[in-house]
């Protein structure tokens, strides 16, 4: 096979999905729905390095362009993306490919080329951050997957049951809405801003209109209190997004979210759920995830810094200071941060 690597665009080929599900090593975000939704949110240069024999898809590390005034120039696989696995199989030699990415970071003056999950490509670098990832294997019966479930898991979505919180599936412009609503105050709970209505509304456009996803949305009283996004491709889903009004975080409604989407999905035949990856300091969000019955496994991201010319250990800088003036400011102001800086911060 020729290690002849190009640099392509996903969006310039109608058959790109059907490449990459021909390898079992493909997930969502390396879709043409995902990197369309960040190019068109944005404005970042898709930049997908791959190998082919055959016009099969033999190597693939999807890159994005990001241009930034405020943080400077850098490639990045994937922005805003838990992991991203480049796909290398026997034939293609993983260094090679690596040198050839970092070869154009230099022609690009790239401040640094962040790769999430590139083991393959670096089993023996110490990487720059280390995240834990969840996923639940949806083969069996319900019954089952069921039994898997932490007892203080089995008793939230009972209690929700009991509580009257009901459940909506949908993928309307509505569902969206009610979702970024709750996104928000989430996140200022969080202390963070929100990402961008358009981002989710591009989500809406490319992924949930064109069935490749779904918003579940629980109910109190008729008002919506709690939900999540979910992606899907080929026969994994994902569990993206997930935010809730913590007024009503008594009635456990996010429990009974996450598992009327595990419902969904394992119904359907699809054979795992990914939890998408957690900080490793996050205590509750990692007992939350593992209540389910899932397998963890380690995500690691590098980061090669083209000035030291070497991979370097980096902070997700995810919690401090800043996360205290967030949580202050009013919503309104708290969005338009949003809607500044996330470009930015790919």
């Amino acid at each position: 096979m020729s290690e002849e690597i190009r640099i392509v665009n996903p969006l310039d080929n109608p058959h790109w999905d059907d490449l990459i599900l021909s390898n079992p090593a493909s997930s969502f975000f390396h879709s043409a729905a995902w990197a369309r939704v960040l190019v068109e949110s944005y404005g970042y240069k898709p930049l997908y390095f791959a190998s082919f024999s055959s016009e099969r898809l033999c190597a693939l590390m999807p890159v994005m362009e990001v241009n930034s005034s405020l943080t400077g120039n850098k490639g990045v696989s994937l922005p805003f993306t838990d992991y991203s696995n480049p796909i290398i199989d026997g034939a293609v030699q993983p260094q090679v490919f690596l040198n050839r990415a970092l070869e154009h970071g230099r022609q690009r003056r790239w401040k640094y080329l962040e790769l999430r999950a590139a083991n393959l490509i670096l089993p023996s670098t110490p990487p720059s951050l280390t995240y834990i990832g969840h996923t639940l294997d949806l083969n069996g019966t319900l019954d089952r997957i069921y039994s898997r479930f932490r007892g203080s898991t089995r008793r939230n979505v009972k209690k929700a049951l009991r509580e009257g919180v009901e459940i909506n599936i949908g993928t309307s412009p509505d569902f969206v809405k009610e979702f970024y609503r709750l996104n928000c105050l989430t996140r200022r709970e969080h202390g963070l801003p929100p990402q961008p209505y358009e981002f989710f509304k591009s989500i809406h456009r490319h992924v949930l209109l064109k069935d490749l996803g779904s918003v579940i949305l629980a109910s109190y009283r008729g008002k919506p209190i709690a939900g999540s996004v979910f992606f899907h491709f080929g026969r994994k889903a994902l569990y993206k997004y997930g935010a809730s009004d913590h007024t009503h975080q008594w009635l456990r409604a996010n429990n009974l979210v996450m598992w009327e989407g595990i419902k969904a999905y394992a119904e359907k035949g699809y054979e795992s759920i990914c939890f998408g990856r957690t900080e490793t300091e996050n205590q509750g969000l990692l007992q939350f995830k593992s209540g389910w019955g899932t397998s963890e496994h380690l995500i690691r991201y590098y980061r090669y810094d083209f000035g030291r010319q070497t991979f370097v250990r980096t902070s997700s800088k995810v919690t401090g200071f800043h996360n205290k003036i967030f949580k202050k400011m009013p919503l309104l102001l708290l969005k338009k941060l949003g809607n500044v800086l996330y470009r930015h911060m790919g």
